[in-house]
């Protein structure tokens, strides 16, 4: 009887210890921390891969976006809407041929 009682009061310490709370809050973070790595590293802008990317978002819309990413720089391109705007003059041209190879004449 006398063990039943000694294992009753200590299952009730373990309880009231402060430290299981600490020790529930690092595994927490813990959990957290992993959740967010895996989202960085599925994110095909990821700063650490090495291969470039060409993500383009809202594509054919007024408001859509291209974004280059080259080795470590990244470049983003916003369309302002309007068709033909550049600078620029047309410096040649491209015929596709019935094979499906494309040639460029420049002149």
């Amino acid at each position: 009887m006398g063990v039943d009682v000694a294992r009753r009061f200590s299952d009730h310490e373990d309880d009231d210890d402060p430290i299981l709370s600490v020790v529930n809050l690092i595994d927490l973070f813990l959990v957290i921390t992993v959740v967010l790595l895996i989202i960085i590293a599925r994110n095909p802008l990821n700063p650490f891969a090495s291969e470039d990317v060409v993500v383009i978002e809202n594509p054919g819309q007024e408001n859509m976006t291209i974004t280059v990413k080259e080795g470590e720089e990244i470049t983003r391109y916003e369309s302002s809407g309007d068709i033909g705007e550049g600078n620029g003059i047309k410096a040649g041209i491209t015929y596709k041929l019935p094979d499906g190879k494309m040639i460029y004449v420049p002149e």
